[in-house]
């Protein structure tokens, strides 16, 4: 990551990534479409309306895990190998007892959180039983997350992919025995994606404990190191705070469409989303190769190849997410009418929110790609302030204040891009007045050496 060119390594970066991400979501899919062919417009409302729950309530540690990231990343980029093994066991201790306090909370509380949320009497039942399934697969789901951050922080993004492959060919057919065959409805599709996430965190878990070099994992060696946990939470707090209050906005908006009492509308954007997840992702993938590429050069000192690495992640960010966002549009219907066969009215709601979202989703891979570099630079607060502003309260605003006098859907849609411009344009400013400029100057003053957490020292170079 620092040396030689950039381009090439990024898309060689991103795209396993974006392979990763797009089969997750495609097993995620089967779950939607199994449910929705086998088990009707209700189980497929009571799975598809979860999203914003379970991410609300994981975003949390999901961001620890890009803490983690960041600091394995940096210290890989300055050869402070010590302090990566430190890390390593750390975070995957984090993950193991994050993963378990999530697991007794969500299966306590979920369906009060389903009442908060007003989720439609007819859907209730059936969306309590899935999520309480869901939330005993919370350990595993943390551990690969954090171990795949690991991973990623050296620039493998391939193992990552074979995993998630596995797990998921297990889920489909799992889907296809416990939904089709034994006739399990929502609680099939749940048993089969938490039996697959089992998977995907033990070959992980396998993966770091087969490494030679730093990131080796020795479960014999488990355990917190305060200053670790320290720098994990530094970068990770806020990332994950910022996840936790874009998923409360989105919380809201589903809410929102909720309220309409209409399992037609609830369905429609169940699968609208599901289809806009395939166009997220794809950005996504270089928001996540920022951090590693920032956080690698900025360890290692080299301020002109971080300038560099953010312009071309802006730039594939936006191509991707500019023909993709249109084109998953302009096949919409086909595409919706694969998770509700038969239903046209939820097809035609489908589309009415993919026209607000999914068109002008590039600006939101802008947004995201800016926070990578931000977050790359070691800067947390910075990004989950102006996110928080500029997206979450707007998007609660716009809630309060002109859904109650443009009472559609359709307004409710259109608070994304709205809310995505003001609030990349408020990551661009910042980074470009504040943090690059104070975090280049300290590199300038003393070099790459001050990077160093507290307490702990750069090794010296191998020759």
């Amino acid at each position: 990551m620092c040396s030689g060119t950039l381009a090439d390594k990024i898309l060689i970066f991103a795209l396993p990534l974006m392979a990763s991400s797009l089969l997750q979501l495609l097993f995620n899919a089967a779950d939607v479409v199994v449910v929705g062919r086998f088990a009707g417009k209700e189980a497929l409302a009571a799975v598809g309306s979860n999203t914003s729950l379970i991410n609300l309530m994981i975003n949390l540690f999901v961001g620890l895990s890009v803490g983690t990231n960041v600091v394995v990343a940096r210290d890989l980029g300055a050869g402070r190998h010590d302090n990566v093994s430190r890390s390593v066991h750390t975070a995957i201790t984090l993950a193991l007892a994050s993963g378990v306090a999530m697991m007794i909370f969500g299966v306590v509380m979920v369906r009060q959180l389903l009442e908060w949320m007003s989720s439609p009497s007819d859907v209730i039942d059936l969306a309590t039983i899935y999520l309480r399934i869901y939330f005993f697969g919370m350990p595993a789901n943390l551990t690969y997350n954090f171990g795949a951050a690991i991973l990623r922080a050296q620039g493998d993004t391939q193992r990552p992919l074979y995993y998630l492959t596995a797990a998921g060919v297990v889920n489909v057919i799992l889907n296809l025995i416990l939904v089709i065959a034994l006739r399990m409805d929502v609680a099939g599709v749940a048993l089969a994606t938490i039996i697959a996430q089992y998977i995907s965190a033990a070959l992980v878990v396998r993966c770091l404990m087969s490494e030679q070099g730093p990131l080796h994992l020795d479960l014999r060696r488990l355990g917190l190191d305060k200053k670790v946990v320290i720098q994990i939470l530094r970068v990770g707090l806020p990332a994950g705070f910022q996840g936790v209050v874009f998923s409360l906005s989105n919380v809201v908006i589903q809410s929102s469409l909720n309220s309409f009492n209409d399992p037609v509308l609830v369905a429609a954007s169940a699968a609208g989303s599901n289809i806009e997840g395939f166009v997220y992702v794809t950005m996504n993938a270089f928001h996540q190769a920022a951090i590693s590429f920032v956080g690698q050069n900025y360890g290692a000192g080299k301020c002109d190849r971080v300038d560099k690495v953010a312009r071309l992640c802006v730039l594939f960010a936006v191509l991707f997410g500019l023909v993709l966002g249109n084109l998953v549009y302009l096949f919409g219907g086909p595409l919706a009418s694969v998770y509700a066969p038969g239903e046209p009215d939820v097809v035609q709601q489908a589309l009415v929110r993919m026209r607000y979202i999914s068109c002008p989703y590039f600006i939101c891979g802008i947004m995201e790609v800016f926070v990578g570099v931000l977050r790359g630079l070691g800067s947390s607060v910075i990004p989950m302030f102006t996110s928080i502003m500029g997206a979450c309260v707007l998007r609660l605003v716009w809630v309060a204040t002109v859904f109650p006098v443009y009472r559609t859907p359709a307004c409710l849609y259109i608070s994304y891009p709205v809310t995505w411009t003001i609030t990349a344009l408020f990551h661009l400013l910042f980074l470009m007045l504040i943090v690059r400029k104070r975090a280049f100057a300290k590199v300038q003053n003393t070099g790459p050496a001050y990077l160093a957490t507290e307490g702990h020292h750069p090794e010296p170079a191998k020759k």
